[in-house]
C-alpha cells in the first residue's frame, strides 16, 4: 500500500486496512474514549444543527425587482443577482469605463474588458475569466490536451444566498462591485493604486433583454495621480480620486459569428489564435478580422440593406455646431459598404435625450459612441469591443479631444492655405473647421470598422494627380481615409484643386468590399480562402489597392504626414507653398492689442512642417520599397530605391536646406518671437544632416552595395556628393557665413560620433574626415577672412582629437538634433521609435 494511504486509513479508523489485532485494539480505544464523554457532549456530537440558510422569498423580502438577461433585485446598497440556467455557462463580455471623472480626465475611458462565465459549484457560483485563444478545431485527443492545459481562472466565487423555485441560484454582488475588481478595475483609469470600498457606493443597476449595466461611484487612492490607464489626460495629483464607473455586461450570441481569416495584405485589426488541431507539423497561427456582424434581409440580393444597420449615436456632450459634420463623417462610409452589397448599411443618430430614455448610456457596451472630451489635448481616437471567439465588433467609442480643433487649425494653414483663402486667416471659419472636424470623424469611424492605419495609400499616387482638380475632386488626396495623408501640399495655386482633404478612397472601399462582402456556399472560415485570394491579388496589377500596416521610416512609399510617389517632387511643391505660408503668418495670427503667441504656435507649425519635408526626403537615401506580394502573386517583395532617386534626395537637402533657407527666418516674424526662434535654421540643418548620416540608413546601403554593386547608391558617393555642399566656399576662397559655419560643424561632429564604433560606418566616416581635414587645409592657406581663419582652425583640431580618441570623440560628436512626432491619432499605432519634439512649439 501506498505509504500516504496507509496513513490516512490509520488516521480514519479504517480496520479493515489493519491486522485484526491492531484493528480491535483500536476499536476498543474509540469505544473507551465515547465512554469517558460527559452526556451533553454526547447529545450534542449526534444532533449537530444545521446551517440555517436563507429562503428565497426571504431573502428577496423589500427588494425592487428588475428582469431581463439575468434578474436583479435592489435595495440600498444591497444588489441581488439572480442567474437563470440560460445564462449559466455562457460567454458575457464584460467592459469598465469612467462615466464622470475628476478634472483632468474624460468621460468615455476604456479602464477594462474581457470576457467571464458564470458556474454554479456546489454552493457556490464561481465567476471565471474566459480565454478563446487557444484551441484546436480537430483531432479528439488534442482537443483534451488543450482542454487540460487551458483551464480558465476563477476570478470570484460567491455563495449562493438562496435559490429561486426554478433552482437559479441567488448572489450578493455589491461589495464585489463596490470593491477593487482586479480583472475589469477602474483604479488605473482614476489614477490610484486601489479602490476604497468604503467610500464606493453602488449607484444603480440597469437590466436589458441582452445586458445589464451597473453603476459605481468608486474613489481610488495611493495613485498621486499621473494619468494611468486613462491615457492622454492624466488624473490629478490628490491622495484620492473619485469617479463614476460603469460595468456594462453583456450575453455573448451561442453561436458566434464566422470568423474571416485575416490576410496581411488587407488591412484589419484582428483577434489571434493558436490552432493545435490541424494537419501541419506545427501550431498553426491564424487570426480573425475584427468587423461588423452584416447579414442582408435578401441574401440573393446583389444589393441588400442589412438586417440590423451599424449605428454610431452622438453622445449628448457634442457641441450642437459640430454635429452635422459628425455624422457626415460617420456616413462617409455607406458607399464603401455599398461596394460589400449592403445600402443603408451605416447611420449616425443623436442620443435618445434623458426624457426620452433615461436608461440610454453612452458607456453602455451595446452601443458605439462618438464622445466629446473636454481637454486641451490635439487628438482623437477609435477603439472597440470584439467578441474573441469570432472578432465581431460588439461597440465603438470614439473619443475627440477638444484640442483636435487647434491641430487641425496649424496643419490645414500650414499644408492648404495657399489653395484656400478662408484658411489665409485665423481663425478659420466654422464651416471649415467643420469640414476638419468631418475628416477626423470618419478616419475615427474607420478604426472602429476594423481598419488599421494604411500608410501605403498616400505612396501609390502619381505626384501629377495631387494637382489635377478632376482626380482630387473624385479622390482627395491618397486612396484611404486610414492613412496619415493630410491636407494636399503638392496642389500649386492656379492648379485649380479645391478637393484639399482625404476622402474615403478607392482602397477603403476595396478593404470594407474584402472584409464584409459576404461569400456563398461556405460554412466555415477555411473556405473562404481561395475566394479571399483572388480579391486580395487585385493588388499585383492596381497599385492603388495597397496595403502597409502603419507605417515604414525606411520605405519612401509608407511614410505618415507624406504625399505622392515621389518624397523629392512632393516636398519641393511643399517648400513652395510654405513659403508662400510664411507670407501669410503675420497678417493670420495678429491681431490689435493682442500678444503673438498665435504666431508664436503657427510659426512652430512651419518649422514642424519642413522638418516633416526633410523626413520624407531623407527616406529615400538607403530606402527599401516594401510590397506585401504573396506567393505566385507579383514579384520581389523588397527593392532598393533607385540610385538616380536617392541622389535626388542628397541634392534637394543640399538645395533647400545646406544653403542657409533665409525664407524661414524673416526680421518682422523673428523680432516678433524672440527667443523662440534662437537657433531656428542652425536646428533644421542639423535635422537635415543627422537624417542624411543616420546609421541604419548607412547600413542599407552598404548591404544595399554588397547586392547590387555599381547599380547602388554607395555611402562613399552619398559623402562626397554631402561634402561637396557644405564646404561649398572653401573650393573658391569664399568667407564662410554664421549659419554654413553651423552647418560643416554639424556635419563634422555627426561623422566624428562614428568613429568609436566598430562598425563598418566607422571604417567610412574616418576616410570622409581624412578628405575634409584634406579640404580643410586647402582652404586654409587661402583664406584672408580671420573668423573663417579660425572657424576652419577649429574643425581641424576637432577632427584630429577625434582620430587620436575616437571614444571620447564619438560621445562628444553626436549631432543632438532630435525628431518630433505628433499624432492624433494613436490607433493601432506599433513599433514606433522614441521621437521627441524639435524646440519649442513644434508639431
Amino acid at each position: 500500500m501506498n505509504a500516504c494511504l496507509m496513513l490516512a486509513a490509520l488516521a480514519l479508523g479504517n480496520s479493515s486496512l489493519l491486522p485484526p489485532s491492531d484493528a480491535s485494539g483500536l476499536l476498543a480505544f474509540h469505544q473507551e474514549k465515547a465512554q469517558d464523554k460527559k452526556p451533553d457532549e454526547k447529545k450534542q456530537e449526534e444532533k449537530k444543527p444545521e446551517e440555517k440558510k436563507d429562503t428565497y422569498q426571504d431573502a428577496i423580502k423589500d427588494f425592487t425587482k428588475k428582469e431581463g438577461v439575468v434578474t436583479v433585485f435592489q435595495k440600498d446598497e444591497s444588489v441581488l443577482l439572480q442567474l437563470s440556467k440560460d445564462v449559466l455557462g455562457r460567454d458575457f463580455l464584460w467592459t469598465t469605463e469612467l462615466k464622470a471623472t475628476p478634472s483632468g480626465l474624460y468621460s468615455g475611458t476604456m479602464a477594462a474588458s474581457g470576457v467571464v462565465r458564470f458556474e454554479v459549484r456546489g454552493e457556490k457560483v464561481l465567476v471565471r475569466s474566459v480565454s478563446h485563444r487557444t484551441l484546436a478545431t480537430e483531432g479528439d485527443e488534442i482537443k483534451l490536451a488543450v482542454a487540460g492545459s487551458n483551464i480558465d481562472p476563477i476570478i470570484k466565487a460567491f455563495t449562493i444566498k438562496a435559490k429561486a423555485p426554478d433552482g437559479s441560484p441567488l448572489i450578493d454582488v455589491a461589495s464585489y462591485f463596490k470593491g477593487d475588481i482586479a480583472e475589469f478595475s477602474a483604479k488605473g483609469a482614476l489614477g490610484g493604486a486601489m479602490i476604497d470600498a468604503e467610500r464606493s457606493f453602488v449607484d444603480s443597476v440597469k437590466v436589458f433583454t441582452g445586458n445589464f449595466n451597473v453603476q459605481v461611484t468608486q474613489t481610488a487612492t495611493g495613485g498621486g495621480g499621473g494619468g494611468g490607464r486613462g491615457g492622454f489626460g492624466g488624473a490629478p495629483a490628490r491622495s484620492a480620486n473619485t469617479g463614476v464607473v460603469l460595468h456594462s455586461i453583456v450575453l455573448l450570441p451561442v453561436k458566434p459569428m464566422m470568423g474571416r481569416i485575416a490576410d496581411s495584405r488587407v488591412g484589419y485589426f484582428t483577434d489571434g489564435f493558436e490552432d493545435y488541431g490541424t494537419d501541419e507539423h506545427r501550431v498553426k497561427q491564424f487570426s480573425y478580422i475584427n468587423r461588423y456582424r452584416l447579414e442582408k434581409k435578401d441574401p440573393s440580393a446583389e444589393m441588400s440593406e442589412p438586417k440590423k444597420q451599424i449605428v454610431y449615436y452622438m453622445s449628448r456632450e457634442i457641441p450642437a455646431k459640430w454635429r452635422p459634420y459628425v455624422k457626415q463623417g460617420v456616413e462617409d462610409w455607406a458607399p464603401a459598404f455599398e461596394a460589400a452589397g449592403f445600402k443603408n448599411a451605416i447611420v449616425c443618430k443623436d442620443a435618445p435625450t434623458e426624457k426620452e430614455d433615461p436608461d440610454w448610456d453612452p458607456e453602455d457596451a451595446r452601443f458605439s459612441v462618438i464622445r466629446w472630451a473636454p481637454l486641451p489635448i490635439a487628438n482623437a481616437m477609435g477603439p472597440s469591443v470584439t467578441d474573441p471567439r469570432s472578432g465581431e465588433i460588439i461597440s465603438a467609442h470614439i473619443i475627440v479631444w477638444h484640442d483636435i480643433l487647434k491641430l487641425q487649425t496649424e496643419w490645414y494653414f500650414t499644408q492648404a492655405s495657399p489653395n484656400d483663402k478662408r484658411a489665409q486667416k485665423l481663425p478659420m471659419p466654422d464651416d471649415l473647421m467643420g469640414e476638419n472636424l468631418r475628416f477626423v470623424i470618419a478616419h475615427e469611424v474607420g478604426h472602429t470598422l476594423g481598419l488599421p492605419h494604411n500608410g501605403k495609400s498616400s505612396g501609390t499616387i502619381p505626384v501629377r494627380l495631387l494637382r489635377d482638380p478632376k482626380w482630387t475632386a473624385e479622390n482627395g488626396t491618397c486612396t484611404s481615409i486610414m492613412d496619415y495623408a493630410r491636407f494636399n501640399y503638392v496642389a500649386q495655386p492656379g492648379d485649380g484643386v479645391t478637393a484639399l482633404m482625404p476622402i474615403v478612397g478607392r482602397y477603403d472601399k476595396f478593404s470594407v468590399m474584402w472584409g464584409y462582402k459576404p461569400i456563398e456556399g461556405v460554412s466555415k472560415p477555411g473556405d473562404e480562402k481561395r475566394t479571399l485570394d483572388l480579391w486580395a491579388s487585385k493588388q499585383v496589377g492596381d497599385p492603388m489597392l495597397r496595403f502597409h500596416d502603419n507605417f515604414d521610416f525606411d520605405d519612401p512609399t509608407a511614410l505618415m504626414e507624406s504625399l505622392g510617389d515621389n518624397t523629392v517632387e512632393a516636398s519641393t511643391y511643399g517648400i513652395a507653398n510654405l513659403k508662400r505660408v510664411m507670407g501669410f503668418l503675420l497678417p493670420a495670427t495678429t491681431n490689435f492689442g493682442e500678444d503673438y503667441s498665435d504666431l508664436r504656435d503657427m510659426y512652430g507649425a512651419v518649422r514642424g512642417q519642413l522638418q516633416m519635408y526633410i523626413f520624407h526626403v531623407a527616406a529615400a537615401i538607403g530606402g527599401m520599397i516594401q510590397t506585401d506580394y504573396h506567393a505566385g502573386r507579383g514579384g520581389e517583395v523588397y527593392v532598393p530605391v533607385n540610385k538616380a532617386y536617392q541622389r535626388s534626395a542628397v541634392k534637394w537637402m543640399c538645395d533647400n536646406l545646406m544653403e542657409t533657407p533665409s525664407w524661414l527666418a524673416p526680421k518682422a516674424v523673428m523680432m516678433r518671437i524672440g527667443k523662440s526662434a534662437d537657433g531656428m535654421v542652425p536646428g533644421i540643418q542639423s535635422f537635415a544632416i543627422t537624417m542624411m548620416l543616420n546609421d541604419s540608413r548607412m547600413g542599407r546601403m552598404l548591404q544595399n552595395e554588397a547586392v547590387n554593386g555599381d547599380s547602388a547608391y554607395t555611402v562613399s558617393q552619398m559623402l562626397n556628393d554631402v561634402r561637396s555642399c557644405v564646404f561649398r566656399e572653401l573650393a573658391t576662397g569664399s568667407n564662410v557665413t554664421l549659419n554654413r559655419r553651423s552647418v560643416q560643424r554639424n556635419y563634422i561632429g555627426s561623422l566624428t560620433s562614428k568613429i568609436g564604433t566598430s562598425s563598418e560606418i566607422r571604417l567610412h566616416a574616418l576616410a570622409e574626415l581624412k578628405s575634409d581635414l584634406y579640404v580643410i587645409n586647402e582652404a586654409m592657406a587661402k583664406t584672408k577672412n580671420s573668423v573663417t581663419s579660425a572657424h576652419l582652425q577649429e574643425l581641424k583640431k576637432q577632427i584630429e582629437f577625434a582620430m587620436a580618441n575616437p571614444d571620447k570623440a564619438s560621445a562628444a560628436g553626436r549631432a543632438t538634433s532630435p525628431l518630433f512626432f505628433k499624432p492624433w491619432c494613436t490607433a493601432g499605432m506599433k513599433n514606433l521609435p522614441e521621437i521627441e519634439e524639435l524646440g519649442s512649439g513644434g508639431k
